[in-house]
């Protein structure tokens, strides 16, 4: 433990340092504490999922929405002219159509619904004890099929009899069934984390794998279309295209997605002998003549931009993506490009992913970028970036944006309409968790946890003077960094012993770790929490570090002994941690806690909040004053006086 004199002295100094002189008339107008102002709605948006064409009307369902809708747009009319509320899951990822109706899948709760097309009728089907319906297609003979995750499984619903067959996983031991087709006989499964292409027949459940053993070390098949003859097959991390023959699989051509940084082949269409596909990161739009071979890059729509589906109608062809949709022309080569908002899709509260206050605006993280609420005027404008911000943090006059899935970091100054790209970490990794600036050489950190299947996160370390990008892989073996802090040099980690999804953990506790900012090396490993999964916040005084872990356990370690001294059951699940002088504030879902850091206790500030987080958790911000948090109260910003 720190002595308690030791402690004081140190904290106030340090608190002195972070904290904004306050003038009297400040000070006599200072809510008291756990006053919550209400903000608003955290982030607007109306990302798509997935869409499927009935007659001249293009169903698009939403995800990340507050109900999830699925809106019709009439093409005779270009508008959008109905509404169909999704009231479970957090998103439609999956969709398809037997005869005039629409069938949704949902995820983080996985139910079926039927949209009756002709009477409106929206119906729930079924639900399934999966967290994701993540593809869906039907069969000719009007039967869905459903991949699931996780456990990557196959499941056959018959709208006759209203009954669910399980299917079984088409690669036992792999999490997910990211592409499905089927035809008369067989249903096709596109599986990862390690790939497989496999063949279920209806009848009898054989499978039989038809990815050739050339390309079987790819990470997924992750997209898919079918003809009569041919399936082809979009494999990652690589950015190939597979065609492969039905009748012989061992006849098949692979073609490799040109656009420079190219990683995943997000979706697939066969239409008139040409497979269409879209590459992600970049956005480009490409097709393969499957009888001669011939390859084309038809050009970017939307750039950066991920195209969830690709559909075929009177010829032309619709790419669905987050920002719109675009129509490409065959017969001019033209690419066109519709805001579905603008045609009368509803747009409303998305589960936010991130939060940041720089002082006088609070960044909030979505899909497709950042609202940015300016806290004098409570005017909202929207920061458009091609991916999901998973961590903000200011230095100077700069904002710096931790960037999901290209792990890339931007940067945006206050009144620019526009972010700017730094970098693309690359080294199989995608998804940024943490980020730090070290005073003392200037230098900002970022920490990323690989792609689903792959071992071994990475440390970046970005010169902002020189543009110059050094990355560490592996930084702690077998494990990913979740949290940074840095002081006089040192970058303190603190660890998840998740790797890329999908993969089993090979570690059994979360560490805590020194990296030298000159010399590059790590200093030491220490295993905080016994038992720890994560330690998903890591924050600093001049004596101590302090983490949270993902079982919300708060744990002291003192600097100078190089040992934990002090641990602290705060909640049930950790969450972002904060420092203001001698407390810390750390939050889940439903509460936010205050933590005495000399007495080593807590106590409930403000609770009731039902935050409403993409992909559960929490997170908190504290504005650089000292005297505010900014969380979340079910999907409003809200502010809690501190």
């Amino acid at each position: 433990m720190i002595p308690r004199r030791r402690f004081l002295q140190a904290a106030a100094a340090s608190a002195a340092a972070a904290t904004l002189p306050a003038t009297p008339a400040m000070a006599a107008t200072r809510e008291p504490e756990g006053t919550i102002t209400d903000l608003g709605p955290a982030s607007v948006a109306s990302p798509l999922g997935n869409a499927e064409f009935v007659g001249d009307v293009l169903y698009m369902g939403s995800r990340g929405l507050a109900p999830n809708v699925v809106g019709a747009w009439d093409l005779a009319q270009d508008k959008v002219t109905a509404h169909f509320e999704i009231t479970t899951g957090v998103g439609i990822w999956a969709m398809c159509k037997v005869g005039t109706d629409v069938y949704v899948g949902t995820h983080s709760r996985s139910d079926l619904y039927k949209i009756d097309t002709l009477t409106g009728a929206t119906t729930r089907l079924a639900q399934y004890p999966d967290p994701y319906i993540w593809t869906m297609a039907a069969s000719p003979d009007g039967k869905v099929y459903m991949g699931m995750s996780q456990p990557g499984r196959v499941v056959e619903y018959d709208p006759a009899t209203g009954v669910s067959r399980d299917l079984g996983q088409p690669a036992p031991g792999e999490a997910y069934v990211r592409s499905i087709q089927a035809d008369a006989t067989h249903v096709y499964a596109g599986v990862g984390t390690n790939a497989h292409l496999v063949a279920i027949d209806r009848q009898t459940g054989e499978k039989r794998e038809l990815l050739p053993a050339e390309v079987a070390d790819r990470d997924w098949v992750s997209s898919m279309s079918i003809s009569d003859t041919h399936v082809a097959g979009g494999m990652n991390s690589l950015a190939e295209l597979i065609v492969l023959e039905k009748a012989d699989p061992a006849a098949y051509k692979v073609v490799k997605a040109t656009a420079p940084g190219e990683k995943y082949i997000v979706s697939v269409l066969i239409h008139d002998g040409w497979v269409y596909f879209a590459g992600r990161p970049s956005g480009t739009l490409y097709r393969y003549r499957i009888a001669t071979g011939t390859y084309e890059v038809l050009g970017v729509p939307f750039p950066e931009a991920a195209t969830v589906r690709i559909l075929e109608h009177q010829g032309k062809i619709y790419g669905i993506q987050d920002p719109g949709v675009f129509v490409y022309d065959p017969a001019t080569g033209t690419i066109d490009y519709v805001s579905h908002v603008q045609k009368g899709f509803r747009a409303a509260p998305e589960e936010p992913m991130s939060v940041h206050c720089d002082g006088e605006r609070v960044y909030v993280g979505g899909k497709g970028g950042c609202d940015i609420h300016d806290l004098a005027t409570r005017q909202v404008t929207r920061l458009a970036i091609a991916g999901e911000p998973k961590t903000i943090m200011t230095a100077g006059d700069t904002t710096y944006l931790g960037i999901y899935t290209q792990a890339a970091l931007y940067s945006h100054r206050a009144g620019d309409p526009e972010a700017k790209l730094l970098f693309r970490t690359g080294h199989n990794q995608d998804r940024p968790k943490d980020l730090c600036h070290d005073k003392l050489t200037g230098l900002i950190v970022m920490s990323t946890q690989p792609e689903p299947g792959h071992p071994n996160g990475a440390l970046d370390v970005y010169d902002p003077r020189t543009g110059k990008l050094d990355t560490y892989r592996p930084i702690v073996e077998r494990q990913t960094v979740f949290s940074l802090t840095a002081r006089l040099g040192t970058v303190y980690m603190g660890t998840s012993t998740q790797e890329g999804l999908g993969a089993p953990p090979v570690t059994t506790t979360a560490k805590l770790a020194a990296f030298d900012l000159r010399t590059r090396k790590v200093r030491w490993e220490i295993e905080p929490v016994a038992g720890a999964k994560a330690v998903t916040s890591l924050k600093h005084t001049p004596l101590a570090l302090y983490g949270i872990t993902d079982g919300g356990v708060l744990f002291e370690y003192d600097l100078r002994r190089r040992e934990v001294t002090r641990t602290l059951q705060v909640c049930d699940r950790g969450g972002d941690l904060v420092l203001a002088g001698l407390h810390a504030y750390t939050s889940d879902e439903d509460a936010v806690y205050k933590i005495d850091l000399v007495r080593f206790t807590s106590r409930t500030l403000v609770d009731g909040l039902a935050s409403d987080w993409f992909g559960g958790g929490s997170r908190l911000n504290i504005d650089p004053s000292r005297e505010s948090l900014y969380c979340l109260k079910g999907r409003n910003l809200i502010r809690i006086a501190i």
